[in-house]
């Protein structure tokens, strides 16, 4: 199949797709300002809700590896309809969870099925669109992925406060419910047979050998690795943070909530703006600098500053904004590396992003709901283990130009395959 014969994507499509992609977002940020809510209705401690999270993450890094393989072999539709149909089932049964280890089951296979609409939305437009389509197409999935967990909070704490946890998943539901629809009526097969590779997780694990033998790979890879287990850190017990010790109402939470993810949007613009004046590499080191320097503030401010309201919340955006500088550009720099298998080096790469992100939920909730020590303490160990993994790893490295612009766009499509 040529790029002459490959089918446009419709507006329509696009749109199912970036659903399909905004469904992560969106399945953890709606509900985190429940957490309070369901500790009590469960009886439970804040480390078992946070677990609900840790299922989920748990379940979407080990369904990237193996809903991207077997989407290799046999096409994308199937894998795609059955994923998405599974979703909605798991997610369905959440709304009647008995149980905090039924819910946290429940999330782990949400989590799990739920990876089909990240991977795959990603590999349809790979198989669809090459050159300056395609990274038009990739920006629009960037943007859903900021603007997701901008909206997710908002409307989750207005749910919650009005109806109650439970209706969340309600809403969650009824999502997936309509990207159930528009993949069975809009999304067609995009990978021939004759283009499909041979499956299988022997050959996911010898591709992973191979890129994670390149140090610099391995660097980048972890410095983007512990940059998310801080985030998930901050995302896992800024509900208890924010709102059984600083005092905050569920709605104010949602609000606070997203405009910390704002700052995610602003960093992430500017960096997409500078990044061609100072390169990929420095723009990461300033952000993981940035990240270190606000952690060390944060862990300062929950262990002799009592928590200072103001201060925390500022602390947290902050946190955040510095993310923003260190997501895009670790990943490429990492990806760029492994450009024999840049498939599977994409793969590994989001796999230990949320394997990492699923550690930290325990973590922080390990002293109750009531202090916020833990949140201070994981966010700074996250943030200099980034720093150590950066700079230890990927010491001397210089980045190579490309001199062909179809090269590059060519290394950024079969990244997300």
């Amino acid at each position: 199949m040529t790029l002459r014969t490959r089918p446009k994507i419709s507006a329509l499509l696009i749109i199912v797709l970036a659903l399909l992609n905004a469904v992560t977002p969106l399945s953890i940020d709606m509900y985190l300002s429940a957490f309070p809510r369901m500790a009590t209705e469960f009886g439970t401690a804040a480390s078992s809700v946070q677990l609900t999270l840790t299922a989920f993450l748990v379940g979407l890094a080990s369904g990237q590896l193996v809903i991207g393989t077997l989407s290799d072999q046999f096409g994308r539709r199937r894998p795609l309809i059955i994923g998405s149909v599974a979703c909605l089932i798991a997610t369905a049964l959440c709304i009647v969870a008995p149980s905090i280890g039924v819910l946290i089951a429940l999330r782990f296979v949400q989590g799990l099925t739920g990876a089909a609409g990240v991977v795959i939305s990603r590999a349809i437009i790979a198989d669809r669109s090459r050159g300056a389509e395609a990274a038009r197409l990739f920006a629009v999935m960037m943007l859903i992925g900021v603007l997701a967990p901008i909206i997710a909070p908002v409307l989750g704490g207005t749910i919650v406060t009005g109806f109650g946890w439970r209706a969340v998943f309600v809403a969650l539901a009824a999502i997936n419910l309509l990207m159930v629809a528009g993949v069975v009526f809009l999304v067609d097969e995009s990978l021939p047979p004759e283009l499909r590779r041979p499956g299988g997780l022997g050959n996911l694990a010898s591709s992973a050998r191979s890129v994670l033998g390149n140090r610099y790979y391995l660097g980048y890879t972890l410095t983007m690795a512990f940059a998310a287990a801080g985030m998930f850190a901050y995302i896992s017990a800024s509900p208890f943070v924010l709102q059984n010790i600083i005092g905050l109402s569920p709605q104010a939470y949602a609000f606070t909530f997203g405009g910390c993810a704002i700052a995610v949007g602003v960093s992430s613009a500017i960096s997409a703006r500078v990044v061609g004046r100072f390169g990929p590499r420095r723009v990461l080191v300033f952000g993981v600098a940035a990240m270190v320097v606000d952690a060390t503030l944060m862990l300062v401010d929950v262990t002799v500053g009592g928590v200072t309201p103001w201060a925390t919340v500022a602390l947290m955006a902050g946190f955040m904004a510095a993310v923003g500088f260190v997501y895009a550009n670790a990943t490429s720099l990492a990806v760029t590396e492994v450009r024999h298998a840049a498939g599977s080096g994409s793969a590994v790469l989001g796999f230990l992003q949320y394997g990492t992100g699923a550690v930290t939920p325990p973590l922080v909730g390990l002293a109750g709901s009531s202090s916020a020590v833990p949140m201070g303490v994981v966010m700074f160990g996250a943030a200099a283990a980034a720093a150590v993994a950066l700079f230890a790893l990927t010491r001397g490295h210089v980045v190579a130009e490309d001199d062909a612009e179809d090269q590059q766009f060519a290394d950024v499509v079969e990244a997300t395959r």
